[in-house]
């Protein structure tokens, strides 16, 4: 059986960074090639310095390690992105047909790319979102991904490349810091309780968003790419259902261990993004295709981030 190889481009990232170290554990650490823009001394094993715009750059990683596999993750975010548009657009979608095109011509394997919630817009049924509405995203960051799956979907149909994509609803993690996107409120949050601080909410109290955690993430993430590829049988990018809840819900779970925690709300830019959004999604053709089902709901994030970031913090304290 051929061993993988796998490059992982933004492994720095929120999301990236857990990913790396489930694939360093699930194929082995010589197997899985971590890049992003910058150096990285938190990764061990093989890491390379990579700008996924630069096509020369991201060609040369792809053959010096026999690339099989490659999760494309690097990206601008919502709310970074709005500051930015067109350099966004431009960031987004180069990096992305780079990863496309050379994996086309070098016999990758597979190629994951993610998508997001950001991709619907006002236009939807807000509730158990459908896995095909109308898309017409408020944001650029919404509109690179929407253009992203339809060109994953195109690379398939035409070229025969093996592209997989989900749809991540926010994503909580204990893992790192925010990272400039809309629903990142959440991750925020949780920092503010564990340290004992009063936290603003730039979304209004009443926002409800699907959101995931970060456990389930990656676990969509490697199970979509390891189904068979005859069950999977949407080419642009899968819903996936994670919980759904709004700030004040987060604020209630919070005080149960910290009563004294307080929260006040001054919406900004992001409320108008977030009002476009879904406010539950479904997910049954990930369930159907591949089995999907999240493990966490509301209350287990809450046990479970308060629970790491009291070690993080503590242990912190300790080096300091």
């Amino acid at each position: 059986m051929e061993q993988e190889k796998i490059l992982i481009t933004g492994a720095g990232g929120q999301l990236g960074s857990v990913l790396t170290e489930k694939l360093q554990k699930k194929y082995g650490v010589s197997h899985i090639i971590a890049s992003d823009l910058k150096p990285n001394m938190y990764f061990n094993g093989c890491f390379e310095i990579i700008d996924a715009t630069n096509f020369d750059a991201l060609q040369t990683v792809v053959l010096k390690y026999n690339i099989t596999q490659v999760y494309h993750l690097a990206a601008i975010l919502s709310a970074n992105g709005e500051k930015a548009p067109l350099n966004t657009w431009n960031v987004n979608m180069k990096a992305l047909f780079n990863v496309l095109e050379v994996s086309r011509l070098h016999n990758v394997k597979k190629v994951f790319f993610p998508s997001s919630i950001a991709v619907f817009g006002d236009n939807i049924e807000r509730t158990n979102t459908p896995q095909s509405p109308n898309l017409t995203p408020s944001t650029v960051y919404g509109i690179s991904k929407v253009a992203g799956e339809n060109w994953a979907n195109y690379y398939f149909e035409k070229y025969g490349l093996d592209v997989r994509s989900i749809r991540y609803p926010g994503v909580i993690g204990y893992q790192s810091l925010p990272g400039g996107g809309t629903t990142d409120y959440a991750v925020d949050m949780y920092h503010k309780a564990v340290k004992n601080e009063k936290f603003e909410c730039f979304l209004s109290a009443s926002t409800t968003l699907p959101m995931i955690y970060m456990d389930d993430a990656i676990r969509a993430t490697i199970e979509v790419m390891e189904a068979p590829i005859e069950s999977i049988t949407i080419r642009t990018s899968y819903n996936i259902a994670g919980a759904s809840f709004n700030p004040e819900q987060m604020v209630a779970s919070i005080q149960k261990t910290y009563p004294e925690f307080q929260v006040t709300y001054k919406p900004d830019f992001r409320q108008n993004i977030a009002a476009t959004w879904p406010m539950s999604i479904n997910g049954s053709k990930a369930k159907n295709d591949w089995n999907w089902k999240p493990k966490y709901n509301l209350e287990d994030i809450t046990k479970d981030m308060i629970k790491n970031l009291k070690l993080k913090y503590s242990v912190e304290n300790i080096d300091l």
